[in-house]
């Protein structure tokens, strides 16, 4: 029997909102030298990237 439902229609069914941002922020450490920390933050928009703290 054939397949009815591809991984490409499944693809195309989940609406994805906003945008995955990497956020890197430099933090100094205890002995002075400095550690960076990554994330991801999902962001309805991109212009508010400005906003993220």
């Amino acid at each position: 029997m054939a397949k009815t439902q591809t991984f490409g229609d499944k693809a195309k069914k989940q609406k994805v909102t906003g945008v995955n941002v990497k956020v890197i922020k430099a933090v100094k450490s205890d002995g002075g030298s400095m550690k960076f920390q990554e994330t991801f933050v999902r962001l309805d928009d991109v212009n508010k990237v400005t906003e993220i703290k």
